[in-house]
């Protein structure tokens, strides 16, 4: 009994102990000094998925993949770069799926057309079942 309350407590403590402790970026939470350079920044993180919490930008995610994010986008604002070469840098650095957009191509054509087979399967089947109670209702 004791080793099971033991084995659980160190389960429980599992969580805080994979804190990394690291200081965030240092420009993560950090505006730059320019407010247009700062207002291109953060237009371009909130087009940007968190790679961690996927369903979040990296402008609202406090994981610490999404302060380095933050940081080296102020970074490279700052040092000139354009928001469209910084999106072309993640893309082709984490891929198409960090963009809330993703271009058309072969590797993304099934994201595009799922929608639009699924609600031609659920027409279809509403079809049938409408058709089957019309049948034996008559």
């Amino acid at each position: 009994m004791r080793r099971a309350a033991l084995l659980a407590l160190l389960l429980c403590a599992a969580p805080a102990a994979a804190d990394s402790g690291l200081p965030p970026a240092a420009l993560a939470y950090t505006q730059l000094p320019d407010a247009a350079q700062e207002a291109k920044a953060k237009a371009l993180m909130e087009t940007v998925r968190c790679v961690v919490c996927q369903g979040q930008s990296i402008a609202d995610s406090d994981a610490d993949m999404a302060g380095d994010m933050r940081a080296m986008i102020r970074q490279r604002i700052a040092a000139g770069e354009t928001p469209a070469q910084i999106r072309k840098w993640l893309i082709a650095r984490y891929g198409d799926y960090i963009t809330y957009d993703p271009p058309l191509s072969a590797v993304t054509l099934p994201l595009w057309l799922a929608p639009l087979v699924l609600l031609g399967l659920g027409a279809w089947i509403a079809r049938a079942s409408f058709r089957r109670r019309r049948r034996t209702n008559e």
